[in-house]
C-alpha cells in the first residue's frame, strides 16, 4: 500500500498544477483576472514539487515526465498567454502573442523530454516563463511585447543553471 501511495503520490501533484491551471482559465473566461494569475501561481508550486516529490520517493516514470508535460502546457503555456490575452486590445500583435507562448512552450517541452540536459536548462523553462506571466500581469499588467521575449527565450540555445 505503501509503495502505491509513493508511485501516485508525484502525479497527484502534477494534477493540481493541471487543475490549477483549469482554474485560472476558468476564473479569467469569467473576468477574475486576479484569481486566474494566483492559481498560475499555484500551478507554478505543484510544478516545483511533482518531479522533485518523484526523485526524492525514486518513483520516477516515463508516464510522470509526460504528465507533467500536458500538464505544464494547460497551467503555464495556455492559462498565462490567455491571462495576457485578456487584459490587452484585441490586435493582431496580441493575437499572435496569444499563440506564440503556448506553442514556444509546447516546443521547449517536447526537446527537453526527448533531449534532457545534465546541470543546465536549454532555454527559459515554462514554469519561469509562467510564472513571470503572470507577476508581470499582477503587477504591472499586460505587455504583448513581454509574452513575446518570454517566448523566444523558452526556445532559445540560453543556457540556464538549474537549481
Amino acid at each position: 500500500m505503501i509503495n502505491h501511495v509513493k508511485k501516485v503520490l508525484p502525479n497527484l501533484f502534477t494534477i493540481g498544477n493541471l487543475l490549477a491551471g483549469v482554474f485560472s482559465i476558468t476564473f479569467n473566461m469569467n473576468g477574475y483576472l486576479q484569481m486566474a494569475s494566483m492559481f498560475i501561481f499555484l500551478s507554478v508550486i505543484f510544478d516545483l514539487f511533482d518531479g522533485r516529490l518523484a526523485r526524492k520517493l525514486k518513483v520516477n516514470s516515463e508516464f510522470g515526465v509526460e504528465l507533467d508535460s500536458l500538464a505544464d502546457i494547460v497551467s503555464l503555456g495556455v492559462a498565462p498567454a490567455l491571462l495576457f490575452y485578456s487584459l490587452e486590445p484585441p490586435s493582431l500583435l496580441t493575437t499572435f502573442a496569444f499563440m506564440l507562448f503556448p506553442t514556444t512552450g509546447a516546443l521547449r517541452l517536447a526537446k527537453f523530454n526527448v533531449k534532457p540536459t545534465k546541470g543546465f536548462y536549454m532555454g527559459l523553462p515554462i514554469t519561469a516563463a509562467g510564472l513571470i506571466m503572470a507577476c508581470t500581469a499582477i503587477f504591472l499588467y499586460s505587455n504583448a511585447l513581454i509574452t513575446i521575449l518570454l517566448s523566444i527565450l523558452m526556445v532559445s540555445p540560453i543556457r540556464i543553471k538549474k537549481l
